[in-house]
């Protein structure tokens, strides 16, 4: 901590109008610095103990070389940088005596202000601070408040740095700061959310990479299992055709009905050799099964007399074990820390534990005034799986800003309710807003509620759209996620998207190395990318899914007159394609979308390529041994795969990454370009290449590695075969185009599956044999028709059905 007086920086006083001053500026007990020319710090302390350590949640504060301008103002001081101006007159930050100023007209209408005890308006309000996270959704059935976050449409938010901890040593314990101090972090950046966050990761740290087998599907229930059932139930996923790369064991696995003297069974860490004789084996089985393992811990009540590791315990802390007396769990003490490591939970991870699930549920306090415990458990738990030179990983509850740099985040337990899933869009993706990243859900809901089969579906569909995957549910023998426990549909439903999130594991992971290095969410609000569109801040459950997927979950009861369900969408300017049925829509416009069960509303930008596993089984922590490229015609279009060898301090520099470009020529040839970057490799996989939307591929050129070869067409699918990972090459073909079905056979399909008369359904279809657009949708008007079932016609009517992909479109 720094006392008040003269900087390196220079004099605090006497400045002519316009001078430079340098990044730092003191006037009276206030301190400002420009850490960028659009994200500044306000401090103010009368006793003047600045902190210039490392704090929970700012880790970095030298980021750009940038100066304040300084002017006098009576007794105050005007500080400018090119895109922020602060005016101060001294004394303690009130509305009287400080405000900060956005250089520049936000939205045209008026210039943005903030001045110290303005209010943050409704997150979801337009206009507003656009909200940021919050610690759980424990026992939540709708909707909750969010905490602030780091983007505003008003063009100015604040972080209040005032009450976190400072962190003079990372492997030490926070220290509390001086009690009476604000620090204040502003971001002006007007709209540019995404210039926000990069400053934000920055300081804050940037959003690390997860192992990439935490982007497969995850298993998880609150259920006494045995070790027997536990694998007889993996080797039915497997031979059903359901992958999954993550196995969580809730709490039973360790005893539970322990001594009341002792106290509650929630703590443990003693396995129960009645469910699991063999603890080693059962790890090293489900390792067999590739499967990574984590196992549940409540670990409030420290180490009791009962625990297996009490003895080593009280001999590593210097305590007698006769006595009994529980060592309370105490993280802060770097002591107890050291051996709470080291003594119980290390000896588990050389047995096979993968990664702790840390169920942190007993409050905020802890014997250091100010340190929340969940937050050290998160740091400590995260800087020591790092121990065995693998990639660090914990899963546990959001702690506050700054807490991106520990995922994956757990969001507690919900209640399995319509509304529960309606408000998980949302809140995943306007996490982004705060920089974290990596929600994990209990997807279909944990306890309470009902069991629906349609709403269990929607709930998987998202997850499967979602940045960790995880179904899991409460200890309640009607209340579990196995798909065949669905109803036919249902169960094919839930199998075909755990499929799909499987496949989608390249393109995810090409999406976190763009977090990491860029601040992007691989999640994130539709205004990230279309910031002055207001349709974006508009449909607040729509989000966006890597750089190219936009992705509008259904979260309501469908009609089963109809067979339909729908929401209501906004389609940024451009063309856009279903991801699954290759309808085209124009886009520029909001509309509602009406998809069956089978379907959910996911929509690809014209020049999207998006590749995927061509194998739903492939292991989701490996790179896949075949791999397809998705493209989306009617614009030109880019993209990148990144792969790495999954190493704990794989760089930039050491990845490997496939950059791929999508044109179509003046002759309506299409063809897609890669070429490959990074260091050498050596290996090959299978490489496909489907073209969405074209048929009768034609004219075929494919040259790999500067020579043509041969490849397989089917349909709208070019098969090159293998293909060496350090091979560039090209697929060139024409294609005559019919898009696949038209618009009266899609009409067909809708009317053929309604629950309604013939005489109407034939009336309806008679129309989409002669009418298009405007007149078949007037034509509607002639018929009584269930209003979701209207509204899936009209639907029908407003997209494209013209051959082929159509005319280029300027992405």
């Amino acid at each position: 901590m720094t006392p008040d007086g003269p900087t390196p920086d220079g004099p605090s006083h006497g400045q002519t109008h316009g001078q430079t001053h340098g990044r730092i500026h003191r006037h009276g007990s206030a301190r400002f610095t420009a850490l960028t020319s659009r994200l500044v710090r306000l401090e103010y302390d009368p006793d003047g103990e600045f902190v210039d350590e490392p704090t929970q949640v700012i880790v970095r504060r030298d980021l750009d070389d940038v100066s304040w301008r300084v002017r006098p103002v009576g007794d105050g001081v005007e500080l400018s940088t090119d895109q922020l101006r602060i005016r101060y007159a001294g004394g303690a930050f009130t509305a009287h005596s400080l405000v900060v100023e956005v250089v520049g007209n936000v939205d045209g209408k008026f210039r943005s202000r903030w001045r110290p005890g303005d209010p943050q308006l409704d997150p979801r309000g337009y206009l507003a601070n656009l909200g940021g996270t919050a610690r759980t959704l424990d026992g939540v059935d709708g909707e909750i408040p969010l905490e602030p976050g780091l983007l505003s449409a008003t063009g100015i938010a604040v972080l209040d740095d005032s009450a976190s901890l400072v962190v003079a040593d990372s492997n030490r314990a926070p220290i509390p700061r001086h009690g009476s101090a604000v620090d204040l972090y502003v971001f002006g950046h007007g709209r540019d959310y995404v210039g926000a966050l990069r400053d934000w990761f920055a300081a804050a740290g940037p959003s690390p990479l997860l192992p990439r087998w935490a982007l497969g599907n995850w298993w998880s229930r609150y259920h006494r299992y045995t070790e027997a059932e536990y694998v007889a139930l993996m080797d039915r996923f497997a031979a059903e055709g359901i992958p999954f790369s993550v196995a969580v064991v809730d709490m039973d696995w360790h005893l539970v009905d322990v001594d009341p003297e002792v106290g509650s069974g929630w703590t443990g860490y003693t396995w129960n050799h009645d469910l699991f004789p063999d603890p080693a084996r059962f790890l090293a089985a489900l390792h067999d099964r590739g499967l990574k393992v984590s196992l549940n811990v409540h670990p409030a009540d420290g180490i009791r007399r009962h625990e297996a590791a009490y003895p080593a315990m009280c001999a590593a802390l210097g305590r007698d074990p006769a006595t009994g007396e529980p060592v309370a769990f105490a993280l802060e003490d770097d002591d107890f820390a050291r051996a709470y490591f080291e003594v119980v939970h290390h000896p588990m991870e050389d047995d096979g534990v993968d990664f702790w699930w840390i169920d942190w549920q007993q409050g905020q306090s802890s014997s250091i005034p100010g340190l929340d415990p969940l937050w050290l458990l998160n740091a400590r738990h995260y800087a020591d799986s790092a121990r065995r030179g693998e990639r660090p990983m914990t899963f546990s509850r959001y702690a506050g800003p700054g807490s991106h740099r520990f995922p994956v985040g757990f969001s507690g337990d919900t209640v399995t309710t319509w509304a529960s899933l309606d408000f998980q869009p949302f809140f995943t993706a306007t996490a982004a807003n705060i920089g974290y990243f990596w929600w994990s859900h209990d997807i279909g809901g944990h306890f309470f509620g009902d069991k629906c089969d349609e709403r269990t579906a929607r709930w998987v569909q998202l997850g499967a759209f979602s940045p960790v995957n995880r179904l899991h549910s409460t200890s309640d023998p009607f209340n579990s996620k196995e798909p065949w426990r669905f109803g036919v549909r249902g169960r094919a439903v839930m199998i075909e998207f755990l499929r799909l999130r499987n496949r989608l594991v390249p393109y995810l992971y090409t999406a976190m190395w763009r977090a990491h290095t860029h601040g992007v969410g691989p999640v994130r609000p539709v205004y990230h990318d279309h910031p002055d569109g207001s349709e974006a801040y508009q449909h607040p459950n729509e989000f966006l899914f890597g750089p190219d997927l936009l992705v509008a979950p259904i979260t309501e009861p469908g009609d089963p007159i109809a067979d339909l369900a729908a929401t209501t969408a906004w389609l940024p300017p451009g063309i856009w394609w279903d991801f699954f049925t290759g309808r085209r829509y124009a886009g520029g416009r909001t509309l509602r979308v009406h998809r069956r069960l089978e379907s959910m509303p996911v929509f690809a930008r014209a020049g999207a390529i998006i590749p995927l596993a061509e194998d739903p089984m492939a292991p989701a922590g490996q790179t896949p041994a075949a791999l397809r490229l998705k493209v989306f015609p009617g614009a030109e279009g880019e993209a990148v795969l990144d792969e790495d060898d999954g190493s704990a301090t794989v760089t930039v520099r050491e990845r490997h990454r496939t950059a791929l470009s999508y044109r179509e020529d003046d002759d309506g040839a299409l063809v897609l370009t890669w070429s490959v970057e990074g260091p050498p490799t050596t290996g090959s996989r299978r490489l496909l290449v489907e073209f969405v939307g074209a048929t009768d591929l034609a004219g075929l050129e494919v040259v790999v590695a500067g020579a043509p070869r041969s490849a397989v067409v089917t349909g709208s699918v070019v098969d090159l075969g293998d293909v060496g990972l350090d091979q560039s090459g090209h697929v060139r073909v024409a294609a005559s185009r019919p898009a696949g079905r038209g618009f009266v056979e899609e009409v067909f399909d809708v009317l053929d599956r309604a629950q309604i008369d013939y005489v109407t359904k034939n009336l309806v279809h008679d129309a989409a044999l002669v009418l298009r657009g405007a007149q078949f949708i007037a034509a509607l008007d002639t018929v009584n028709l269930p209003p979701l079932l209207r509204g899936a016609l009209v639907e029908l009517a407003s997209c494209e059905f013209s051959p082929g992909p159509g005319p280029r479109a300027t992405r």
